[in-house]
């Protein structure tokens, strides 16, 4: 079988699939799976382009980071053969624990346990089914590699996954602000001290890199609307959850039903094969399914809110660099429980509070190294002349308030 397949990308133009390997492991139905996962969870209620899945990315990411491998070999770099496989199955397979939504539902679906966790459990798997043809794949994701600038370009503040999402969030979506020079970032890439830097004079594409991913946080990935959409998916989630684990039983998936009618913790995941199979099961279709299914049920409030996703009829969001008013909360609730007739615990469906964070660079943690002419290294916010960066390199909490709409309405009539 001829496996030096090419596969037509709308960013990049054409990507090569590098080794038989690589094309076995896109084969796969781990990979595959991914085919039915969108990138941006529900972004798509905003911004109707995106509706890109997490296969797309992982190619992409796979694509820069061949580019980065040829760069740094070009520069004089030692990057043996094996470890170039290795590399392109690290990003590859980056993103593969992510579950149905992405972000959206991680944590709720299997708590506390982030999907990178998903991600090593998964390659794990792969590895032994391929007779540990990946171990050295998986040494560099986890870092613990001789080579540490070689897990760098998989995972840091300045990796190939980083350069593909906004590349291709941004096209996707239409937002032009997150448009990245990704070809003169990765042109400029060099080593030193084993650890990745970028030459003094990609240090502009650098600083364009950074304020892309602040405004592409605000603009996209915090959008109010795009909050309001996946709260509301969590909020049907645990409402369902909470009615399952009562005993309340309804014709979903098996996959779907398996975690919802369990309450899986994080140590119990990883300990069980089980859980692991029945989660690489799971994407995007269970959920809608489910979604329109629990539309028609019995229960007021899980059925309002999956009609409220399917109809977009959102939830009210208020974004606030201090805590919403407690009292304007507890008028919220009150409205809720009589205009619903509900209880105030099923209020909390209705009215609730969080937080967000934004963080373009992380100084400290894996800082991006520019090399001077001179040969010296210098932290970007050292090296740049604009002032901006060091504001960037703080994070920026702010607190949201989600709500449904109709009830400040009336509190507005009734006032």
């Amino acid at each position: 079988m001829n496996k030096k397949k090419i596969i037509n990308d709308p960013v990049y133009g054409f990507i090569s699939i590098p080794t038989e390997l690589v094309y076995d492991l896109i084969d796969h139905p781990y990979f595959q799976r991914l085919r039915y996962i969108k990138q941006l969870g529900m972004t798509h209620l905003v911004y109707p382009g995106a509706l890109h899945t997490r296969f797309h990315h992982a190619l992409g990411a796979m694509h820069l980071m061949n580019l980065a491998i040829e760069t740094l070999c070009n520069k004089g770099i030692e990057i043996a053969p094996e470890e170039k496989e290795g590399l392109t199955i690290a990003i590859l397979l980056h993103d593969i624990g992510h579950g149905p939504f992405s972000h959206a539902l991680e944590h709720t679906i299997v708590e506390e346990i982030d999907h990178e966790d998903i991600s090593i459990l998964l390659m794990n798997k792969l590895n032994e089914e391929f007779g540990g043809r990946l171990s050295l794949a998986i040494s560099i994701f986890k870092g613990e590699y001789h080579k540490h600038f070689l897990h760098q370009l998989v995972s840091s503040q300045l990796d190939m996954d980083r350069m593909d999402y906004l590349n291709r969030d941004s096209y996707f979506t239409g937002v032009s602000e997150g448009v990245i020079s990704s070809d003169r970032i990765i042109k400029m890439l060099n080593v030193k001290d084993d650890s990745i830097t970028v030459e003094e004079k990609g240090i502009y594409s650098i600083e364009k890199f950074l304020i892309a991913r602040r405004l592409m946080y605000w603009q996209v990935y915090l959008h109010k609307t795009v909050i309001a959409a996946e709260q509301l998916l969590c909020k049907i989630f645990t409402r369902s959850r909470e009615l399952a684990l009562t005993g309340t039983h309804f014709p979903l998936t098996a996959a779907l039903s398996y975690f919802l009618e369990n309450v899986v913790t994080k140590e119990a995941f990883m300990a069980s094969d089980e859980h692991l199979k029945t989660f690489a099961l799971l994407d995007d279709t269970d959920v809608m399914a489910a979604v329109k299914i629990w539309a028609n049920s019995d229960d007021f409030v899980l059925a309002t809110l999956c009609k409220r996703l399917i109809n977009r009829r959102l939830y009210h969001v208020d974004i606030t660099a201090e805590q919403p008013d407690d009292a304007f909360i507890k008028q919220l609730i009150a409205k809720a429980v009589k205009k619903y007739s509900i209880s105030e615990h099923e209020a909390s469906y209705f009215v609730f509070t969080d937080t967000i964070r934004n963080n373009a660079y992380n100084k400290g943690d894996g800082n991006i190294h520019i090399m001077m002419k001179d040969g010296s290294i210098k932290d970007i916010t050292l090296a740049s002349d604009n002032s901006n960066l060091e504001a960037l390199s703080k994070t920026v909490k702010k607190y949201i308030l989600c709500y449904s709409k109709e009830l400040v309405d009336n509190i507005l009539m009734n006032e």
